[in-house]
């Protein structure tokens, strides 16, 4: 008996994976749950693993084949009858090759910013839906990836009045921007001239006007290239969508330090025997700042369309650095959390970042995104906000300064632990007044350091 391999869904948003790497090859003979493939999809990149133990018998989907969650990858032939193939008293009989049912070809990645006509193209060539793909289950309801829905909210366009190409109909992004590009192309009707105009002349021939062209560096001996990964394609991508969507406006505050580090001076050894990790100042940071969006919901918020939505709930990001790049995974309802509920989450995501074992829910929701870069010269830097979120904070090294304090109603100087904190917000609905006002209130949470340990 076959066991199939099938794509698994990795998050409501993932609709697809594409196959980086197989790790076994027909033919092996594989224990249950030993990693089959690596795939890569638009939140994370994982292993797959074997269902059953036995023989793999045919491999379906081939590295760089994009395949739908729930599509096909490969076959497995159970461990008991592969035995029975390989026992010496019996001639094996030939093996009976699975009939390769037809694969629906991979739809258009939906989550891959436009970022070039000749970009858009290649990929468009290269990601060709099948006919079949187009047909939809009557009155089945449809479904749609964030990006396209963001993109119709912006665009004011009717999703129902598009054909989708994709899986079951699915309406995907290449579909919209064809449909957008069709409005465009639509020529307004000439003005016919009244009877008495006399015909205007004819304008001079414009001049050609010259396109900048960025000179391209060609590698010379000596020279290490990198091509960049799957994953730093994507974060650069990202990066460039935000920054020509939202217009970033950055404001600094400098916090003074001394309450926080007293308050974790008095209480690490009591939470490192507690709680088997060290208690740091990013979770502190992290509690003042869910803190902080409480009492600023707008700060909470998202564009869609022409529309703010104050998002309920408060999932922070927690910017971490990996060896193949910048993850961002989220703590969930933190509004609900004491500042150790945040530490443990931060932990645990910490942790599975580490073995490897971030999930595409992990990254997926956040609202509000916290960057520590750590130390080493960080003094403060401005960082990008996180599509489709409205600001990010960024953290930067914790450093004694001579600075002024009152005492006794004189002025005086005092070394004090200082740090800056770099808000950047999207101005087109976060007004300067409202990012200072956050990020003030941010920074006197941090300097009461009124937190129950």
């Amino acid at each position: 008996m076959a066991i199939e391999v099938a794509m698994p869904q990795m998050g409501e948003s993932v609709v697809e994976g594409t196959i980086t790497k197989w790790l076994v090859k027909e033919g092996d003979i594989v224990r249950e749950d030993q990693p089959l493939c690596e795939i890569s999809t638009d939140k994370v990149d994982t292993e797959i693993p074997s269902p059953a133990a036995g023989r793999i018998a045919t491999i379906v989907a081939h590295e760089g084949e994009t395949v739908p969650v729930g599509g096909r990858l490969a076959l497995i032939e159970e461990a008991r009858a592969a035995a029975r193939q390989k026992a010496p008293e019996v001639a094996p009989a030939p093996p009976i090759q699975p009939k390769a049912e037809p694969q629906p070809a991979p739809a258009l990645r939906e989550l891959r910013p436009r970022v070039g006509g000749v970009a858009a193209a290649a990929v468009a060539r290269s990601e060709e839906p099948r006919p079949e793909t187009a047909v939809r289950a009557a009155g089945a309801p449809r479904r749609y990836s964030p990006v396209v829905m963001r993109m119709a909210q912006e665009h004011g366009i009717d999703l129902d009045r598009i054909s989708g190409t994709g899986i079951d109909g699915r309406v995907t992004k290449r579909d919209l921007l064809e449909y957008l590009d069709s409005l465009r192309g639509a020529a307004a009707p000439a003005r016919k001239p009244a009877a008495s105009e006399k015909p205007a002349a004819a304008p001079p021939p414009a001049a050609p006007s010259a396109v900048y062209s960025p000179p391209i560096y060609q590698p010379r001996e000596g020279d290490v290239v990198e091509s960049f990964s799957r994953r730093r394609k994507l974060i650069a991508e990202h990066m460039v969508y935000s920054k020509t969507h939202s217009p970033h406006v950055g404001t600094l505050a400098e916090v003074d330090m001394s309450a926080v580090m007293s308050l974790r001076e008095q209480h690490k050894a009591a939470f490192q025997e507690r709680e088997g990790f060290a208690l740091t100042v990013l979770p502190l940071v992290a509690a003042a700042t869910v803190r902080a969006l409480k009492e600023f919901p707008r700060m909470n918020g998202a564009v869609a369309g022409d529309s703010l939505v104050i998002r309920r709930e408060i999932n922070l990001g927690i910017a971490m650095d990996t060896e193949e790049g910048l993850l961002v995974p989220v703590i969930k309802r933190a509004e609900g959390m004491s500042v150790v509920g945040i530490a443990r989450e931060i932990e645990r995501l910490r942790r599975k970042v580490a073995d490897r074992k971030i999930t595409a829910d992990d990254l997926a929701g956040g609202s509000f995104t916290l960057s520590n870069p750590g130390r080493e010269g960080n003094l403060f830097g401005f960082a990008i906000i996180n599509q489709p979120q409205l600001g990010i904070l960024r953290m930067g090294e914790l450093k004694k300064r001579p600075v002024v304090i009152e005492v006794n109603g004189q002025d005086a100087i005092a070394i004090r632990p200082m740090m800056y904190l770099a808000l950047s917000y999207d101005h087109r609905v976060i007004d300067g007044v409202l990012g200072n006002r956050f990020l003030y209130r941010t920074a006197r949470i941090i300097e009461e350091a009124d937190f129950a340990l």
